[in-house]
């Protein structure tokens, strides 16, 4: 187990959101890392949400491990900056934007890349489940299923983008791809272990582990549209 951060507590502007179409959130982010860019000494954000059905593909991702015709498509389906594979989110998924400045934590992205693993390994914890991390691979499993994706970006050691916990999804949407780009391990969430568990109680546990592992003091904050618009 990673241990957490043994540092001063860093205050970190926590959002809980409801539903939130993917590309309000994607402006949101940027004008976020931006503002952090100019000005190092802004407070840490993270944020926790769910997304209306969506498609995303990392900036190097190969639309081959996508089962359908993207410019003939209903569905909606972004490209954006982030590392990674295509994924999937919807009602359901439990999605997390960290805006850190890793300049305060360690300035290497393995690492970070584990803290938020370790993050939602404890939260499967918590419920008495047994998260996995699998080598070479970015995500936690259980029990042989993915439940949680992480894909990040980061610009000048602050980051955005972040994880995605299937919580209680219609997992039908992952059929249509090939999560992550791995074909040989199948998606699961949950709900497969706990029926009935909801978004809304598993945010909080998250929020909390994540202020342990990163070691920093949550301050709840209300989302205000024109600060990125």
């Amino acid at each position: 187990m990673i241990d957490s951060i043994e540092t001063e507590k860093y205050r970190c502007f926590l959002y809980n959101q409801g539903l939130m179409p993917y590309l309000d959130a994607h402006q949101w982010q940027r004008s976020l890392l931006q503002d952090r860019i100019n000005n190092p000494s802004l407070d840490d954000v993270l944020i926790l949400l769910e997304h209306p059905p969506v498609y995303t593909l990392g900036k190097g991702a190969n639309s081959e491990f996508i089962k359908f015709d993207i410019d003939k498509s209903e569905y909606d389906v972004h490209r954006v900056e982030r590392g990674g594979e295509v994924t999937y989110h919807c009602p359901g998924q439990l999605v997390g934007y960290p805006i850190l400045n890793l300049h305060r934590y360690r300035q290497d992205l393995h690492w970070y890349l584990r803290q938020l693993e370790e993050v939602l390994i404890r939260v499967l914890a918590n419920y008495g489940l047994s998260g996995d991390r699998i080598p070479g691979f970015t995500g936690v499993w259980l029990e042989g299923y993915k439940v949680a994706a992480i894909g990040i970006k980061v610009s000048r050691w602050v980051t955005m983008h972040g994880f995605a916990l299937n919580v209680c999804p219609d997992l039908k949407g992952f059929e249509r791809i090939v999560p992550c780009g791995i074909a040989d391990k199948a998606v699961g969430s949950l709900a497969d272990w706990i029926p009935g568990i909801k978004c809304q109680e598993v945010r909080f546990c998250v929020a909390h582990y994540f202020s342990e592992v990163f070691g920093v003091e949550l301050v709840e904050s209300q989302f205000e549209e024109s600060a990125y618009s």
